[in-house]
């Protein structure tokens, strides 16, 4: 037994250390990379292309091992664990990889180096997407929970800083038209850069499933309704989505014109469905693109979204359930509502089931 357990480690420990030489390689390959489009250095940009070959090798060899592993050991869960989250990290790894050669060949391409105040973002994106990648690997290396919880922080916020150049790179291609070809081999090199932090978390949260056996929490969505007055359909949805899936998502509900009442009876029949979670108030839609940008998908109920919004953001999705109109007798209000609530609950478990899953909740 004691032979077995020898055999065993010996073995994990080699793929370990073959995945701390790919990572290696990976960050030499993305600080080449940035340096070579920050400095017009073309040998060294065509280095970090014709490089990506033995990382390539060295990725393949290291999922052979593992397989091997698993066929020759078959591993116990603590061990699975790990050789799963190795595979899994060699692929972002990998991934990183790419990254790192389309920047390179992306500074081939560019007619000047990079200036202004364009450089000073990339250099600050490049720095940050750096040091996350080489504190998550070693987080992973080293087996230590902490660091990858802190390089969490660290990763999110470099994404967040890659959001905030695009839209300076969208101004810049305002001003100089001319310049539409650097621009846009720019966007791909920012674009690259912060799909790099992404990989980063990636590889944080496979630390922290390693060492602790954590998951990645589901995703809380961010969902906007909108009806034209935010006083019927709209409201509906609000009420339902926070009765029915409250850990799923963070809800609101808007109108352009959020100064009627609501429509007669309708409060009665929520209150009747158990909707009514204190006093029911229209609210006026904000148009501001800025916090349009913060829901992950907005619902009109009531004619298409781009009759509310002029545009769309990047990141959000614009769904356009026809659920019906408000019944037009308020005396059969009570019973007129229901086609509409449940046409409402039924779009609404579609789209939650296809957000979160069928544990939606």
């Amino acid at each position: 037994m004691a032979l077995y357990e020898e055999r065993l480690s010996k073995d994990l420990a080699r793929i370990r250390a073959e995945v701390a030489v790919l990572g290696a390689a990976v960050e030499k390959a993305l600080g080449d990379a940035v340096a070579s489009s920050l400095d017009g250095d073309r040998r060294l940009a065509n280095k970090v292309v014709i490089c990506d070959h033995p990382i390539n090798r060295r990725t393949r060899e290291i999922s052979r091992l593992c397989y091997a592993f698993m066929a020759v050991h078959l591993p116990g869960a603590g061990h699975l664990r790990q050789i799963a989250s190795i595979l899994r990290l060699v692929n972002e790894l990998e991934r990183v990889g790419d990254y790192a050669v389309t920047v390179a060949r992306e500074a081939l391409q560019l007619p000047h180096t990079p200036s202004g105040i364009l450089r000073e973002e990339m250099e600050e994106m490049a720095k940050q997407a750096q040091t996350s990648l080489e504190r998550a690997v070693t987080a992973f290396n080293d087996k230590n929970a902490d660091l990858a919880r802190d390089t969490l922080v660290l990763a999110s916020q470099a994404k967040g800083r890659g959001d905030m150049v695009f839209v300076d790179l969208v101004q810049e291609s305002e001003k100089q038209t001319e310049q539409i070809r650097y621009l846009f081999d720019m966007l791909i090199t920012i674009g690259r850069l912060k799909r790099v932090s992404d990989r980063a978390k990636n590889i944080c949260e496979e630390t922290l499933f390693t060492i602790t056996g954590e998951t990645k929490a589901p995703k809380v969505y961010k969902i906007l309704f909108l009806d034209q007055e935010n006083n019927c359909q709209s409201q509906i949805a609000e009420a339902a989505a926070r009765r029915t899936f409250p850990h799923s998502g963070e809800y609101a509900s808007a109108g352009p014109t959020g100064e009627a009442d609501l429509k007669p009876g309708l409060y009665d029949f929520m209150e009747s469905q158990g909707l009514a979670l204190g006093p029911v108030k229209p609210k006026v839609l904000d148009p501001d693109p800025e916090k349009l940008a913060a829901y992950d998908v907005v619902v009109s109920l009531q004619g298409p979204v781009g009759d509310y919004l002029s545009a769309q953001p990047f990141r959000t999705v614009f769904l356009e359930w026809d659920v019906g109109t408000a019944p037009e007798d308020p005396g059969e209000a009570g019973s007129g509502y229901l086609p509409m609530y449940r046409e409402i609950t039924a779009s609404m478990r579609d789209m939650m089931e296809t957000l979160r899953g069928e544990d939606a909740d």
